[in-house]
């Protein structure tokens, strides 16, 4: 090769490890924009501010009736089904005695001279719906044997078993709001208490009557809200912006002084739910500011 070109090649490595070298520029570093964490302020607020806790209950029907055989023989006819709708006096099923059957081997082959059919009608006792069929044609039954179930819809209730602990809040809770899976709300009212407790759970159950267009099926499981503490004229603020230690038996909030400064106010908390926390003390002014990380809350001077 060359000698010329060796050189050259020589002068252009050098250069480019010149610049792969080269420190950055001191006045550029400090130039660097420090990190702000951003804030909202906040302003104290007065609002009815509600504890409650939630339980569940269960839908059930009180008054249930049995269509029931009145004697010895064989199911020839059945007009019931389950889930079918009946009135008072509607025929349900037909039974005949063994003995009629074995005469007659049906009934219209009976010798009418005998006056004697061997054929019971059984019909329903009262209107509701039929929630249970246990025979069909051609079953053999005996006297009493229950044939179908007949539940009264006007009957419908939530069974609420409430822990003993907190027997006190159903005197001041009469009037019920059952929040049923689909989100429907109805309209309940304490109707009875059963006067025993379940020694496992320790929880006492309470009959919630509810009156409802829509058919609800037994066995639903709804939840009911217990009011336990209502402050009507609470001082709150956004959870968010009441800190706590790690033991979380101190509380304070950020005070905005200035449009850069905060200090510490330490508050005493009352009651909570899920989005704000009533500060009992101290009072702040509805024009001071408190501040909270990504979002700031700001409390005021003291009375």
């Amino acid at each position: 090769m060359d000698r010329s070109l060796k050189v050259l090649y020589s002068l252009i490595f050098v250069l480019l490890l010149g610049m792969g070298c080269r420190q950055a520029d001191p006045i550029a570093a400090e130039e660097e924009i420090e990190p702000v964490t951003p804030v909202q302020v906040i302003a104290v607020a007065d609002s009815s501010l509600t504890e409650s806790i939630t339980v569940t209950a269960v839908s059930a029907y009180l008054e249930k009736s049995y269509v029931k055989a009145n004697i010895n023989g064989y199911v020839v006819a059945s007009a019931a089904l389950t889930g079918k709708q009946v009135s008072s006096g509607q025929l349900l099923f037909s039974l005949i005695t063994k003995e009629a059957k074995a005469i007659g081997n049906s009934i219209n082959q009976l010798d009418p001279d005998l006056k004697f059919s061997g054929v019971s009608k059984i019909k329903a006792a009262q209107s509701g719906l039929i929630v249970q069929v246990n025979h069909q044609k051609g079953d053999y039954v005996q006297d009493g044997e229950a044939l179908a179930t007949i539940c009264n819809r006007n009957s419908l209730v939530f069974l609420l078993d409430l822990p003993y602990e907190f027997n006190q809040l159903i005197q001041s809770n009469t009037n019920l709001m059952i929040e049923l899976p689909d989100g429907q709300q109805l309209k309940g009212m304490l109707n009875g208490t059963m006067p025993s407790v379940d020694s496992l759970a320790q929880t006492q159950r309470y009959i919630v009557k509810v009156n409802s267009a829509n058919a609800i099926p037994e066995g639903l499981i709804a939840k009911v809200k217990l009011v336990k503490v209502n402050h009507p004229n609470a001082q709150v603020l956004p959870k968010s912006a009441v800190l706590a230690n790690e033991t979380e038996d101190r509380f304070w909030v950020m005070k905005m002084i200035n449009d850069s400064t905060a200090v510490r106010v330490d508050v005493k908390k009352g009651i909570e739910n899920h989005t704000m926390v009533e500060v009992l003390s101290p009072k702040f002014d509805k024009k001071d500011r408190s501040s909270r990380q990504g979002t700031t809350a700001l409390p005021t001077q003291q009375e």
